[in-house]
């Protein structure tokens, strides 16, 4: 799916992993949940880079950002949450928001998410049954 695919998905409330509209964008949860709560900020309307925003629009990018990660943390009880902003292999402007545990594993705790196997990353992929509870209370951490 292009990214303009799920952008169009999401403003059609047609996608499941949606957790909120924000002011900059869309917070989904990730397709993969092998750390739990992880999710993403896609901004809409779309834009290639942090670096094509101007004044305010990017600050309300970062803004929702962190407050996303606020969210995440309450939700889950995270030990901390990383934050990454990469595009290059989807080329548009989305924020990675991993939250990280005091369990995990020796050997991946201090490894940056995507550093990580990608056996690893992938085992746990995204299920409502499983996961929509989650989805849910990050949603209603996000509620002002």
């Amino acid at each position: 799916m292009t990214p303009d695919e799920r952008l169009a998905r999401l403003a059609a409330g047609e996608e499941p992993k949606l957790i909120a509209r924000m002011a900059s964008g869309f917070a989904v949860m990730g397709d993969s949940q092998f750390l739990p709560g992880y999710c993403l900020l896609l901004a809409s309307p779309k834009a290639g880079q942090l670096n094509e925003l101007e004044g305010e629009d990017r600050m309300r990018f970062l803004a929702d950002m962190a407050a996303l990660g606020d969210a995440v943390r309450a939700a889950t009880g995270c030990l901390r949450v990383n934050y990454s902003i990469y595009g290059n292999l989807d080329p548009f402007l989305h924020a990675h928001v991993w939250p990280r545990y005091a369990d995990e594993s020796e050997a991946t705790r201090t490894l940056p998410p995507l550093t990580i196997s990608a056996e690893l990353r992938e085992s746990v992929p995204y299920d409502e049954a499983s996961h929509g509870g989650l989805r849910e209370a990050i949603a209603i951490s996000l509620t002002p």
